[in-house]
């Protein structure tokens, strides 16, 4: 009996255990806690590395209002580069449509000109004519001017030729034919070659003309080859051998 009252004084008296009573919180509450402890951290070290760059010089509002700034200026740079290309390329139009013009012009003063000199040598011919008409009765018939150019197309030639017509004949007209007799160099190979040719219609070879005749023409070739000379040839209708002939280099 003395045994079991020792041993209750000892649990329960002043030798017993001493007993803490501590409050419990839940999980919950404390990850709470833990992410405010964080987001504070989290803030105070924003806030410390920014004093820290503002005090360094470096200020991300200015560098922001900069790079705006400068963005608004390459914009505007680049307006004006597109409104500069676009006169650029509206001047080169302009300079190509005035040397397109300009060269049309030079072309059309060389054929006024050429024209200007073939019509003052045939004036020259008719004054020579009207001047003298006793000494034109015996004249045979003439060639006066037979000239031959490459013509647009490759292997194409032009030709023109002014015949006059045999004094003392002015009742009637001259009736005949005219005959080109090309020399052409092909890859070196000397070829010749007649117009019209036989098989073709000889019709814009055929003369009839009182006074004097005016004729333009072309003829073509194997564009490969190259005409050298050419010699035009005047048959009266009825003649086996040709009244008049005349040659000229290829211009």
């Amino acid at each position: 009996m003395a045994k079991k009252f020792s041993r209750l004084r000892q649990r329960f008296g002043i030798a017993a255990p001493k007993v803490a009573v501590r409050t419990h919180l839940a999980w919950y509450w404390r990850w709470l806690g833990f992410m405010l402890l964080l987001s504070c951290s989290a803030a105070l070290a924003a806030w410390m590395y920014d004093a820290g760059r503002k005090f360094a010089g470096f200020d991300s509002g200015e560098v922001k209002e900069e790079l705006s700034a400068l963005r608004r200026e390459a914009a505007l740079m680049k307006t004006e580069l597109d409104r500069l290309r676009a006169i650029a390329d509206a001047s080169d139009s302009r300079v190509s449509i005035e040397r397109t013009a300009q060269q049309k012009l030079a072309q059309q003063i060389r054929t006024m000109e050429s024209d200007n000199a073939r019509l003052r040598e045939e004036l020259a011919i008719f004054e020579s004519m009207l001047s003298s008409n006793d000494a034109r009765a015996s004249q045979p018939l003439s060639i006066l001017r037979f000239k031959v150019d490459p013509d647009a197309l490759p292997g194409e030639y032009r030709y023109r030729v002014l015949l006059l017509a045999p004094g003392g004949r002015r009742d009637k007209d001259f009736q005949g034919r005219l005959e080109l007799v090309v020399n052409i160099n092909d890859s070196g190979r000397s070829v010749i070659m007649t117009f019209p040719e036989k098989t073709e219609d000889a019709g814009p070879f055929r003369l009839a003309f009182r006074h004097f005749h005016r004729i333009e023409g072309t003829f073509r070739v194997d564009p490969k080859a190259k005409a050298e000379s050419v010699q035009v040839r005047v048959y009266e209708s009825g003649a086996g051998a040709a009244k008049a002939t005349r040659s000229a280099t290829v211009g």
